[in-house]
Protein backbone atom coordinates (compact mmCIF):
# COMPACT_ATOMS: atom_id res chain seq x y z
CA UNK A 1 0.00 0.00 0.00
CA UNK A 2 2.75 2.35 0.99
CA UNK A 3 5.00 1.42 -1.64
CA UNK A 4 2.08 2.14 -4.12
CA UNK A 5 2.22 5.39 -3.08
CA UNK A 6 5.70 6.30 -3.70
CA UNK A 7 6.73 5.50 -0.40
CA UNK A 8 10.33 3.79 0.06
CA UNK A 9 9.71 0.47 2.14
CA UNK A 10 12.14 -1.27 4.23
CA UNK A 11 13.05 -3.22 7.27
CA UNK A 12 15.51 -3.31 9.71
CA UNK A 13 15.61 -5.65 11.88
CA UNK A 14 17.87 -8.03 14.90
CA UNK A 15 16.72 -10.90 13.97
CA UNK A 16 18.84 -13.76 11.80
CA UNK A 17 18.91 -12.86 8.19
CA UNK A 18 17.53 -16.37 7.09
CA UNK A 19 14.30 -15.00 8.92
CA UNK A 20 14.18 -11.72 7.52
CA UNK A 21 15.44 -12.46 4.36
CA UNK A 22 11.79 -14.49 4.02
CA UNK A 23 9.63 -11.92 5.98
CA UNK A 24 10.82 -9.57 3.21
CA UNK A 25 10.22 -11.81 0.20
CA UNK A 26 6.98 -12.74 1.38
CA UNK A 27 6.17 -8.40 1.72
CA UNK A 28 7.70 -7.90 -1.45
CA UNK A 29 10.56 -5.46 0.29
CA UNK A 30 13.48 -5.22 -1.50
CA UNK A 31 15.66 -3.04 1.07
CA UNK A 32 16.25 -5.19 4.40
CA UNK A 33 18.83 -4.72 6.98
CA UNK A 34 19.20 -7.77 9.56
CA UNK A 35 21.34 -9.10 12.74
CA UNK A 36 21.36 -4.94 13.78
CA UNK A 37 21.79 -3.66 16.70
CA UNK A 38 19.75 -0.90 18.90
CA UNK A 39 22.92 1.88 17.47
CA UNK A 40 22.76 0.68 13.74
CA UNK A 41 19.26 0.98 13.28
CA UNK A 42 19.84 4.76 15.17
CA UNK A 43 22.89 5.06 13.10
CA UNK A 44 20.76 4.16 9.86
CA UNK A 45 18.01 6.48 10.56
CA UNK A 46 20.57 9.22 10.88
CA UNK A 47 22.57 8.27 7.47
CA UNK A 48 19.01 8.76 5.79
CA UNK A 49 18.00 11.98 7.48
CA UNK A 50 21.93 13.31 6.21
CA UNK A 51 20.99 12.40 2.63
CA UNK A 52 17.75 14.68 3.06
CA UNK A 53 15.15 11.86 3.58
CA UNK A 54 13.03 12.29 5.79
CA UNK A 55 12.12 8.85 8.03
CA UNK A 56 9.43 7.49 9.72
CA UNK A 57 10.30 4.66 11.68
CA UNK A 58 7.56 1.87 12.62
CA UNK A 59 8.98 -0.44 16.07
CA UNK A 60 7.45 -2.08 18.93
CA UNK A 61 10.61 -3.24 20.75
CA UNK A 62 13.49 -1.98 23.47
CA UNK A 63 15.74 -2.25 20.76
CA UNK A 64 13.86 -0.21 18.71
CA UNK A 65 13.95 3.13 21.08
CA UNK A 66 16.93 4.42 19.89
CA UNK A 67 15.65 4.85 15.91
CA UNK A 68 12.70 5.83 16.84
CA UNK A 69 14.01 8.87 18.61
CA UNK A 70 16.53 9.08 15.51
CA UNK A 71 13.61 9.22 12.61
CA UNK A 72 11.95 12.43 11.95
CA UNK A 73 9.16 10.93 12.68
CA UNK A 74 8.06 7.62 14.84
CA UNK A 75 5.24 5.48 15.76
CA UNK A 76 5.30 2.75 17.87
CA UNK A 77 1.64 -0.06 18.76
CA UNK A 78 0.21 0.20 22.39
CA UNK A 79 1.48 -3.29 22.97
CA UNK A 80 5.29 -1.83 22.14
CA UNK A 81 7.56 -1.81 25.47
CA UNK A 82 7.00 1.56 27.25
CA UNK A 83 10.53 2.06 26.20
CA UNK A 84 9.25 2.17 22.40
CA UNK A 85 6.29 4.50 23.38
CA UNK A 86 8.41 7.10 25.43
CA UNK A 87 10.58 7.24 22.33
CA UNK A 88 7.38 7.25 19.50
CA UNK A 89 5.82 10.42 18.26
CA UNK A 90 2.71 8.31 18.22
CA UNK A 91 1.38 5.28 19.93
CA UNK A 92 -1.55 3.42 17.69
CA UNK A 93 -4.29 1.82 19.36
CA UNK A 94 -4.81 -1.28 16.83
CA UNK A 95 -3.46 -4.64 16.59
CA UNK A 96 -2.52 -3.92 12.47
CA UNK A 97 0.17 -1.83 10.38
CA UNK A 98 -3.01 -0.06 8.60
CA UNK A 99 -2.55 2.66 10.96
CA UNK A 100 0.74 3.83 9.53
CA UNK A 101 -1.62 4.48 6.09
CA UNK A 102 -4.20 5.82 8.33
CA UNK A 103 -1.49 8.26 10.15
CA UNK A 104 -0.03 9.45 6.67
CA UNK A 105 -3.19 10.08 5.02
CA UNK A 106 -4.60 12.13 8.47
CA UNK A 107 -1.07 13.78 8.23
CA UNK A 108 -1.93 14.92 4.79
CA UNK A 109 -5.37 15.90 5.48
CA UNK A 110 -4.73 18.14 8.16
CA UNK A 111 -1.84 19.85 6.61
CA UNK A 112 -4.41 20.42 3.40
CA UNK A 113 -7.19 21.85 6.09
CA UNK A 114 -4.43 23.73 8.15
CA UNK A 115 -3.53 25.49 5.33
CA UNK A 116 -6.90 26.09 4.01
CA UNK A 117 -7.85 27.48 7.30
CA UNK A 118 -5.24 30.08 6.92
CA UNK A 119 -6.62 31.07 3.52
CA UNK A 120 -9.84 31.39 5.00
CA UNK A 121 -8.62 33.37 8.09
CA UNK A 122 -6.55 35.45 5.85
CA UNK A 123 -9.24 35.89 2.92
CA UNK A 124 -11.72 36.95 5.87
CA UNK A 125 -9.13 39.44 7.22
CA UNK A 126 -8.89 41.45 3.40
CA UNK A 127 -12.29 41.53 3.33
CA UNK A 128 -13.12 42.52 6.92
CA UNK A 129 -10.71 45.04 7.96
CA UNK A 130 -10.80 47.45 5.60
CA UNK A 131 -14.95 47.70 5.90
CA UNK A 132 -13.70 48.01 9.92
CA UNK A 133 -11.37 50.38 9.48
CA UNK A 134 -13.70 52.73 6.99
CA UNK A 135 -16.43 52.30 10.28
CA UNK A 136 -19.01 50.88 7.43
CA UNK A 137 -18.96 47.72 10.67
CA UNK A 138 -21.19 48.61 14.04
CA UNK A 139 -19.45 46.70 16.33
CA UNK A 140 -22.58 44.40 16.77
CA UNK A 141 -21.66 43.48 13.35
CA UNK A 142 -18.09 42.91 13.85
CA UNK A 143 -18.45 40.56 16.41
CA UNK A 144 -21.03 38.68 14.82
CA UNK A 145 -19.00 38.33 11.96
CA UNK A 146 -15.89 37.70 13.67
CA UNK A 147 -17.75 34.82 15.49
CA UNK A 148 -18.74 33.51 12.47
CA UNK A 149 -14.92 33.43 10.96
CA UNK A 150 -14.46 31.57 13.80
CA UNK A 151 -16.83 28.68 13.68
CA UNK A 152 -16.92 27.88 9.19
CA UNK A 153 -12.50 28.08 10.42
CA UNK A 154 -13.46 25.18 13.10
CA UNK A 155 -16.11 22.97 11.01
CA UNK A 156 -13.86 23.06 7.91
CA UNK A 157 -11.11 21.21 10.65
CA UNK A 158 -13.86 19.19 11.57
CA UNK A 159 -14.16 17.71 8.42
CA UNK A 160 -10.73 15.39 9.53
CA UNK A 161 -13.11 13.24 11.65
CA UNK A 162 -14.47 12.09 8.60
CA UNK A 163 -11.45 10.25 7.70
CA UNK A 164 -11.42 6.24 8.82
CA UNK A 165 -10.15 2.99 8.00
CA UNK A 166 -11.50 0.29 6.19
CA UNK A 167 -12.18 -2.99 8.65
CA UNK A 168 -9.47 -5.48 8.60
CA UNK A 169 -12.30 -8.19 6.92
CA UNK A 170 -11.40 -6.37 3.79
CA UNK A 171 -15.19 -5.21 2.71
CA UNK A 172 -14.06 -1.82 2.42
CA UNK A 173 -16.94 -0.74 5.27
CA UNK A 174 -15.32 2.16 7.48
CA UNK A 175 -14.94 1.69 10.86
CA UNK A 176 -13.86 3.57 13.86
CA UNK A 177 -10.66 5.69 13.29
CA UNK A 178 -7.44 4.55 14.32
CA UNK A 179 -6.85 6.25 17.64
CA UNK A 180 -3.50 7.78 18.06
CA UNK A 181 -2.53 9.14 21.59
CA UNK A 182 1.11 11.24 22.45
CA UNK A 183 3.50 9.22 24.87
CA UNK A 184 3.47 11.73 27.47
CA UNK A 185 -0.23 11.08 28.05
CA UNK A 186 -0.31 7.58 28.97
CA UNK A 187 -2.25 5.25 27.13
CA UNK A 188 -5.91 5.99 28.17
CA UNK A 189 -8.05 8.52 25.67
Amino acid sequence: MLKGEGFSVGILSGDRAGVVAALAQRLGIANWKAELAPRDKAEFCAAVEAEGHKLLMVGDGINDAPALAAAHVSIAPATAADVGRQAADFVFMRQNLDSVAFAIEASRRAGRLIRENFALAIGYNVIAVPIAILGYATPLIAAVAMSTSSIIVVVNALRLNRLSLKDDAGSGQPVAPARFVAPDAGLAS
